[in-house]
C-alpha cells in the first residue's frame, strides 16, 4: 500500500500526466509485487519558480511511504523500473529523477477501518 507523491514542474498535457502515474505505479507492481489494485498516488504539478534542481526543467521527484519488509534488491529494481517507465512516459532522462522511500513500522498504518496494518492480514508479501 504505497502513498506515492510525484513532484514535477507544471505544464505537462494530461494524456502525459496520466501516462506518468501509470509508469509509476506499473514500477511499485513489477518491483514490489504489489496488488494492481492497490494505487494510492498524488501528482503535485510546482510552478517554475518554486521548483529549483539542477537536474533542470524534466527534474521528477518521485517519494513514497511504504510497508518496511522489501530487499535491497527490490528497492533497485524498483529504481530501475521508474526511470524506465518515466522515460518511456514522459521522455524524463533517468539522470532527472531521485526517489525517495519512506518505510514507517506497520504499526503506523491505520488501515481496513481503523486497524494497525501489523494486526491484519494484507494479502501480499512484504518479504521481495
Amino acid at each position: 500500500m504505497p502513498i506515492v507523491h510525484v513532484h514535477l514542474r507544471a505544464g505537462r498535457p494530461a494524456a502525459e500526466r496520466k501516462a506518468i502515474l501509470d509508469g509509476v505505479h506499473a514500477a511499485f507492481v513489477e518491483a514490489f509485487r504489489i496488488p494492481d489494485t492497490d494505487r494510492n498516488q498524488l501528482l503535485h504539478e510546482h510552478a517554475p519558480d518554486h521548483l529549483e534542481s539542477g537536474h533542470g526543467t524534466a527534474f521528477t521527484l518521485v517519494e513514497a511511504a511504504v510497508f518496511p519488509g522489501r530487499s535491497q534488491e527490490a528497492k533497485r529494481s524498483l529504481y530501475a523500473a521508474l526511470v524506465r517507465n518515466l522515460d518511456r512516459a514522459a521522455a524524463i532522462p533517468p539522470e532527472a529523477v531521485l526517489v525517495v522511500l519512506h518505510e514507517p513500522p506497520l504499526e503506523c498504518w491505520g488501515v481496513r477501518g481503523g486497524q494497525a496494518a501489523c494486526d491484519v492480514d494484507l494479502g501480499f508479501r512484504l518479504e521481495v
